[in-house]
């Protein structure tokens, strides 16, 4: 059985890989798609026009990485698509946010993805392809968006790596560094101080459209847009510590610790 399995399927993003991976692998049998909101994952089952598996269920409870590698087994899957996208994010200053709510950034961000890469890959075969969501925020500190933007640098480095690994086996590995997206992501994050966030929101349809194509030509980082390219090329050569300086004045720090 030929499947793609997305994680974090039930909005933004996540959901608009699962809608488009149909136009590039015309075989599928089905889309496996992982998320919370049964009911969000039951209009999108709607909306495709191969059959889709729901796994509805916390990616920071074991129970549902259990279904799944119970489900792979037992149907031999073939996995030619593997997208990590679950994640959230939330905007204050490190000390004012509560450390359950940073935790949990940590768990969903970067140790359910890796629990699902380890469970996803002996079913992935020459050919099989993995895009990992970071964020443009992997490329440098953030003041006022520490954890998150730490856990993107996690997901960005580990796909480097991860990439490296897998190239003997035909494997290719993408990771997607977007910028602000217009999703519904900020409704959880908060939204930050910054008003040149909002000039640059991307459509997720055209970030995710890039993503299948740059994966399709086996490169290594996806990045949508010129200003976030333009960032990606100045993380390379301004310090980490000038950087963080810049970012935390453009995300009005001060006024952050004022509250």
């Amino acid at each position: 059985m030929k499947i793609a399995v997305v994680t974090g399927a039930s909005s933004g993003i996540g959901r608009e890989f699962a809608l488009q991976i149909p136009r590039l692998y015309k075989n599928l049998d089905e889309i496996w798609v992982m998320a919370r909101r049964t009911e969000r994952l039951e209009e999108l089952k709607k909306q495709i026009y191969i059959p889709v598996r729901i796994f509805d269920g916390d990616m920071q409870r074991d129970y549902i990485f259990e279904r799944l590698k119970k489900e792979l087994d037992r149907r031999s899957a073939n996995i030619r698509m593997l997208v990590n996208a679950a994640g959230y994010g939330k905007v204050g200053v490190f000390g004012q946010i509560d450390s359950q709510e940073q935790l949990g950034m940590i768990t969903l961000n970067c140790q359910a993805l890796t629990k699902i890469t380890h469970i996803c890959l002996p079913y992935l075969a020459n050919g099989s392809r993995i895009m990992n969501i970071a964020s443009s925020a992997a490329f440098a500190p953030q003041p006022g968006f520490a954890v998150y933007a730490a856990s993107k640098s996690y997901v960005y480095s580990f796909s480097a790596a991860l990439r490296e690994e897998l190239r003997p086996k035909g494997i290719v590995v993408t990771v997607v560094c977007p910028g602000p997206v217009d999703t519904e992501f900020f409704r959880r994050s908060g939204k930050l101080p910054n008003p040149f966030k909002d000039s640059v929101k991307a459509d997720p349809k055209q970030v995710v459209r890039m993503a299948l194509l740059d994966s399709v030509r086996k490169r290594r980082v996806s990045v949508y847009g010129a200003a976030m390219k333009c960032a990606q090329v100045a993380a390379k050569t301004v310090p980490d510590a000038l950087t963080a300086y810049i970012l935390g004045r453009a995300n009005q720090i001060g006024r952050m610790n004022e509250f």
